[in-house]
């Protein structure tokens, strides 16, 4: 009789830079150090405590084993700079497998990377698609599903994208690692303090490039949020705080009714406040998501959304910067509390995969 030969342990290099990734890697890291050897490196994308150290902290996640330090914004010079540091630790770490996240700069650069040292990369998140290339987060995500060895997809949608641009190799519908990482910790997030009554105000987020680089669109975002009738808890990303400051418009924001601006939240705190939110508004995909599964109505500040699904069921209403759409979709708004149960197993699936291709 035969006997099974036992693949040895795999080593796999995670490169993340941005709040999403960290939250996507939590539930992988833990899978992925039980199955070999998982080192995570840092661009450095998102530096400070708030956007980073904090999100590492409550999501137990260890220090990166490498940090690049690559910040400063537009895209070819981070791009550069993160691909060159890229290139010697892979060279240090020799992965089997490198594994990028999302559809950030980190992503870009990771996918790039791993394909010009010869490592086949997986790309967590694969497939979403708003069909605007003049979005930097779509450009990302298409260079990546086009040069990964396997595209881990959340949606029946995502797979759909890839078969339309002739990707079907290799494709694997496994999940939201997103929903996993809500599942292990909104008990502990349901517990944080609210900063208003629960249902009485809206929970606010922007950051994308195409509201906060574009100076009408800030201008019609302050003009919404005049039109909204109950508080507005506001975290403001650093980038869009330097966006307003810019255009001379960040006094405007700071005096309208009802409006409370907050340095950003962590992970746990933006959790509870959209969990007990009358309604939120974001131009956020991973908050898209959570608004959804904690049955919450989500109101996107973008005229598409790589989140199709939220829409159809109902869960999520495209206003862009519309006053009166927005007031339309809050008018007739419903609560379907889906709080969520026993984690999904996507960090699993996915390790599972993984190790099918790892030799002996």
């Amino acid at each position: 009789m035969s006997r099974r030969r036992k693949k040895r342990p795999g080593r796999y290099l995670s490169i993340v830079g941005a709040r999403p990734q960290f939250i996507k890697l939590a539930p992988l890291h833990a899978a992925l150090s039980k199955a070999g050897q998982h080192t995570i490196l840092h661009t450095g994308q998102h530096y400070d405590d708030a956007m980073s150290a904090q999100f590492f902290r409550e999501l137990g996640l260890p220090r990166p084993d490498v940090n690049l330090g690559v910040r400063g914004g537009g895209h070819a010079v981070p791009t550069g700079k993160m691909l060159i540091g890229l290139a010697g630790a892979i060279a240090r770490v020799k992965p089997d497998w490198i594994l990028v996240y999302g559809d950030t700069t980190s992503t870009l650069a990771g996918a790039l990377a791993g394909a010009q040292a010869g490592i086949p990369v997986a790309h967590i998140e694969a497939g979403l698609r708003s069909f605007m290339r003049s979005q930097p987060e779509e450009r990302n995500r298409v260079v990546a599903d086009h040069l990964a060895t396997l595209l881990f997809c959340p949606t029946v949608t995502a797979v759909k994208n890839l078969k339309r641009e002739g990707i079907q190799r290799g494709v694997f519908r496994v999940g939201d690692p997103m929903a996993e990482a809500l599942a292990w910790h909104w008990r502990t997030a349901s517990s944080h303090a609210l900063l208003e009554p629960a249902g009485e105000y809206y929970f606010c987020t922007v950051h994308r490039a195409e509201n906060t680089d574009v100076v009408d669109r800030l201008r019609r975002l302050i003009a919404l949020l005049d039109t909204i009738d109950r508080p507005v808890i506001f975290p403001v990303h650093p980038r869009t705080a330097g966006a307003f400051r810019k255009a001379g418009l960040w006094n405007g924001l700071k005096k309208q009714k009802g409006v409370r601006l907050f340095h950003p939240f962590g992970y746990l705190d933006t959790l509870r406040h959209i969990g007990s939110a009358r309604a939120v508004l974001t131009d956020s995909g991973g908050v898209q998501r959570e608004a959804a599964w904690l049955g919450t109505l989500c109101l996107t500040l973008r005229p598409v959304t790589e989140w199709i699904e939220t829409v159809e069921r109902g869960q999520n209403k495209l206003v862009d910067l519309d006053p009166q759409k927005a007031a339309l979709a809050l008018a007739t708004r419903r609560r379907a509390r889906r709080y969520p149960g026993s984690p999904p197993p996507v960090a699993a699936r996915i390790v599972l995969h993984l190790q099918g291709t790892i030799g002996p």
